[in-house]
């Protein structure tokens, strides 16, 4: 879906930012050029970066408890 219609950011492309590092909303921003004109999309990035976060932390455990 799109996020950022400004700049065509879709959400996968906020999602493989913040898996390619990008954990911030400035990280994002300078990954993807979202909210770099009207802003609108700020708060559904932010979103869309905690979403992730939380996911990949939740993945990295389990693979963690899985190995121990």
């Amino acid at each position: 879906m799109y996020v950022c219609l400004c700049r065509g950011v879709t959400d996968h492309d906020i999602r493989r930012a913040v898996l390619d590092g990008a954990q911030t909303i400035r990280a994002v921003r300078s990954a993807t050029n979202a909210m770099t004109q009207c802003g609108k999309c700020a708060c559904l990035t932010k979103s869309i970066i905690d979403e992730t976060l939380s996911e990949n932390a939740d993945k990295q455990r389990k693979i963690f408890y899985e190995v121990a």
